[in-house]
């Protein structure tokens, strides 16, 4: 039995409330995470969790405490690890807070298990038992603003890029367009004709209304000039562990799935792989 102790992370990367967005901004892009826990000031009392979705998604908003997710789940060090796939795959997360004695103490991550969990055993299932075959994909030329809609439409944290024949030539990451990006303030001007009471000799009056609101302004590159292009991939019968091996090595969470002939057929990713835990 291996517990939450045994492969936690106990450096743990963290921002207080009160504070506001360029707090978490800038330590997510210094430590080159997605996202980390919250705690009160002048304590270690986990009160929430802040990611980089929920700055993409909140542009308007400055205030960590109204960005964060209040109530995350977590674990504990004697835990089994698991207990915590199961957390991660029932609740469609990437990471669980540890806690103890109601005070933050470490997190473990998705990435966590891959690395010294799934690795460590044999587990010889193929990927494609866990791989995602609905695929998020773009031409390596639209703008990155584009690309972006493209990933949330999907719903996911990566997008990849083919070339002109339709072959895989890089990997972006939430990361990636977040680091391509400033939030920026935008002014719309509403005009409202509004009659006067009386008849219809009443001058008409005009209500101006100014909205503004802050939205994501990305860079005018295109999507090869930021992905990834050393694209690491496995095939449908690469193993559970020799795929938790790759991502292991190459300090990754998403890895394409082709096929012998190098056509882009799933994508397999660090939650997918965990559920070889649960099963």
């Amino acid at each position: 039995m291996m517990l939450v102790k045994d492969i936690m992370s106990d450096e743990i990367h963290y921002v207080k409330v009160p504070g506001n967005r360029h707090n978490a901004m800038s330590l997510m892009r210094e430590k080159n995470v997605s996202g980390v826990p919250v705690v009160k000031d002048g304590t270690n009392e986990l009160v929430g969790i802040i990611t980089r979705s929920d700055l993409v998604g909140n542009p308007d908003e400055e205030q960590i405490a109204l960005m964060m997710s209040r109530n995350p789940v977590t674990t504990h060090p004697d835990e089994d690890v698991r207990e915590v796939a199961s957390k991660i795959v029932e609740n469609k997360i990437r990471r669980v807070p540890v806690v103890e004695n109601n005070e933050l103490v470490g997190i473990i991550t998705a990435y966590d298990l891959i690395a010294h969990a799934i690795s460590q055993i044999e587990i010889n299932d193929p990927v494609k038992k866990y791989m995602l075959k609905t695929i998020p994909t773009t031409w390596e030329k639209t703008p990155l603003n584009v690309a972006f809609e493209i990933m949330r439409f999907f719903n996911l944290k990566v997008l990849l890029s083919v070339n002109k024949d339709g072959k895989l030539s890089g990997v972006l990451t939430e990361t990636d367009f977040l680091n391509e990006s400033e939030v920026v303030s935008e002014k719309t001007v509403h005009n409202t004709s509004v009659g006067t009471e009386g008849d219809k000799w009443s001058w008409d009056s005009t209500s101006v209304l100014y909205v503004i609101k802050n939205h994501l302004k990305f860079s005018d590159k295109e999507v090869k000039d930021v992905a990834n292009t050393e694209v690491v991939t496995a095939t449908s019968r690469t193993s559970v562990t020799e795929c938790a091996l790759k991502m292991k090595q190459k300090n990754i969470e998403q890895i394409p799935v082709t096929n012998v002939e190098g056509d882009l057929v799933g994508l397999v990713r660090a939650t997918d792989l965990i559920k070889a835990l649960t099963d």
